[in-house]
């Protein structure tokens, strides 16, 4: 192969890669201009953030089987869950209370802090005087546990959970005496 058409090859992937790298970032421009739900684009990655300081990738709380692959909060779709759930399933007094602790630790910057400074700030919630923090603590805990050791890939893979134990053996031989 010669010397141009390398440079060519190798410039266009270039290119290529500087482009998507581009778009991915105008995509992530749209999404938090457009972003239409329950809770704002900001209060979905403090979600995020908190399922993932709660069981972060790679340290499941469960003891995994020797094949299994590390999982988390985040990898499992339980950041997800509960934005649907608190939008869904909990009560007008309960979805303000999350919102306003949420609006607190965005003032806070807790998105962009490290996994200890993470960890430290919701242990502070759980030790407030302030019944509302408990709560919220409480909540975001409890629901984040929920909602990851109830994913297909918990229940099956790490529990070796199946949905009818046994098996259904429609054409089975029956003896004649039995008969």
């Amino acid at each position: 192969m010669n010397r141009r058409n390398s440079l060519k090859l190798i410039g266009g992937s270039v290119a290529g890669i500087a482009g998507l790298a581009l778009v991915d970032w105008k995509w992530q421009i749209v999404d938090r201009l457009t972003h239409q739900g329950f809770f704002s684009f900001d209060e979905e990655r403090i979600i995020t953030a908190i399922a993932d300081t709660f069981i972060p990738e790679g340290h499941p709380p469960i003891l995994p089987p020797p094949d299994a692959k590390p999982i988390g909060a985040v990898s499992t779709g339980t950041d997800q869950f509960l934005v649907k759930f608190f939008e869904k399933c909990l009560e007008k007094e309960d979805q303000d209370l999350i919102k306003s602790q949420l609006k607190a630790l965005k003032k806070s910057g807790f998105e962009d802090f490290s996994q200890e400074e993470r960890e430290n700030t919701l242990m502070s919630l759980k030790a407030s005087e302030d019944e509302e923090q408990k709560k919220f603590y409480d909540l975001m805990r409890s629901n984040t546990i929920m909602g990851f050791t109830t994913v297909k890939e918990v229940m099956v893979d790490y529990r070796g959970y199946q949905v009818a134990p046994g098996f259904y053996r429609g054409c089975a031989d029956v003896p004649a005496d039995k008969v």
